[in-house]
């Protein structure tokens, strides 16, 4: 496995196990408080480095009538608000190359989605900002041609990078997860396993997109066994009705539960 870096707290590329979660989408900055301080405890009391997640602009949505966040400003204001008041590491996704600057002033990871997995612009300023970078497995790439794209950030002399795989496209409503691709992609940079979007169904539903979360766990723990460095989870506490990628999402009930299996299995894999 590639080099290891750390992220505040959190090791990643170690040997260990860390998680990143939150929910989709910044819906106001009570429920994004609220959830982090939920994450944590959870967290906490099983000793899982963590990552809280949120985005304050989901740019990709495929309505343009879909919730899409705060936007910039405010949404980096509330992402340095928990950061500053929580003490845990922060990611978001960044869109655009001119908004890596303002964000990496507020987050300790800023993210690519896998829609512009290949934009160069983006992942070099991404780079440049030093923070650490994720960039999600394009649904449309191979995984051993993620090496081009991770060339990309270090060429900015940023090697904090690791990449994240959240499944294939399979037909036009479907995505499918290739196991293999984890140990090729492990080779070139640290990898984490996002559970929730590897089972969306895109625009299965007239414009939103549907899930099957009842296969979050199963594919968690085949990708825990298979060896990640770390696990990528929407999580919401009411996911019929959560503003973004609710379908997909899995429940603040389940977390507890699915964390101590996956720490389990991770430990007889180890």
């Amino acid at each position: 496995m590639s080099h290891s870096f750390e992220i505040g707290p959190v090791h990643v590329g170690e040997g260990g196990l860390f998680l990143i979660a939150g929910p989709c989408v910044i819906e106001s900055e009570a429920h994004a408080r609220k959830m982090a301080d939920e994450l944590q405890r959870i967290t906490a009391d099983l000793s899982i480095p963590f990552i809280f997640k949120a985005s304050y602009d989901k740019a990709n949505r495929t309505s343009v009538k879909s919730f899409r966040g705060p936007g910039l400003a405010e949404g980096v204001r509330i992402l340095k608000s928990i950061a500053g008041d929580t003490g845990l590491p922060v990611l978001t996704d960044v869109h655009e190359a001119a908004h890596c600057e303002q964000v990496a002033e507020a987050v300790d990871v800023l993210q690519i989605p896998a829609f512009l997995c290949r934009q160069t612009d983006l992942l070099v300023a991404a780079g440049k900002t030093g923070r650490a970078v994720n960039i999600k497995k394009g649904q449309f790439v191979a995984p051993a041609d993620m090496s081009h794209t991770l060339e990309k950030v270090q060429s900015t002399g940023n090697d904090r990078v690791f990449l994240t795989e959240r499944g294939s496209s399979f037909g036009y409503n479907n995505l499918v997860v290739d196991f293999r691709s984890l140990a090729i992609m492990r080779k070139l940079a640290p990898v984490v396993f996002d559970g929730t979007h590897s089972v969306q169904q895109p625009s299965a539903d007239n414009g939103v997109s549907g899930g099957q979360p009842e296969f979050i766990p199963l594919l968690a723990r085949a990708a825990v066994a298979a060896g990640v460095d770390g696990v990528f989870l929407e999580v919401h506490d009411d996911p019929p009705n959560a503003k973004s990628d609710g379908a997909n999402a899995l429940d603040l009930k389940l977390l507890k539960p699915l964390l101590e299996n996956l720490l389990a299995i991770h430990a007889a894999a180890k």
